[in-house]
């Protein structure tokens, strides 16, 4: 679509990781840029924002979710997905929903700005920006594969981005009866 950026390149990089004809779940997706590109590319996608207006399009080729995710209640309470995808959106309270929508298996792709953001533009305000380490910190207890902390674009903005997989469900009970001794 004109006037959209391009996919991520954080995304385009482990697609492969995606199951073909997979559940995504892309959070805050604004006007689809990731929605378009995953859906072209045969995945399910289930696209969420607040903002009505941008997800209007999105309705032909996705499944979408009216939601204000920083006012409301989850909007997808026991809904699980084979991916979900996060750009350029800090929510902290989401990351344990964020984490119970992966499906076992499921794969977290996720890129945000962090601290040292504020010296190249917006968003500047620290509740918007990562600090040091924390998006490798709400991974904990995943399978991280790639985890970036720095520059991109020239350097033109400083992110945080992660791709991690989720356990079989079964693995976590199992770990936790190994630290107890069992």
């Amino acid at each position: 679509m004109p006037g959209l950026a391009p996919p991520s390149d954080w995304l385009q990089r482990w697609a492969h990781l995606l199951p073909a004809g997979g559940r995504v779940l892309d959070v805050a997706c604004g006007h689809g840029r990731h929605v378009r590109w995953l859906a072209e590319r045969g995945w399910q996608v289930t696209a969420v924002d607040r903002d009505v207006q941008a997800l209007a399009p999105l309705s032909a080729i996705a499944e979408t979710v009216v939601a204000d995710l920083e006012a409301g209640p989850w909007p997808l309470p026991g809904r699980r997905f084979d991916a979900v995808l996060v750009t350029n959106y800090l929510w902290r309270p989401l990351f344990p929903a964020l984490r119970a929508a992966l499906a076992d298996g499921g794969v977290l792709i996720y890129e945000t700005f962090a601290r040292g953001q504020e010296s190249y533009g917006r968003p500047s305000r620290p509740e918007f920006l990562l600090a040091p380490g924390e998006l490798l910190a709400a991974a904990s207890g995943l399978h991280v594969l790639a985890y970036e902390d720095g520059l991109l674009d020239g350097p033109t903005r400083r992110v945080q981005r992660i791709v991690a997989i989720a356990p079989p469900s079964g693995a976590l009970a199992l770990a936790g009866a190994r630290h107890s001794g069992s």
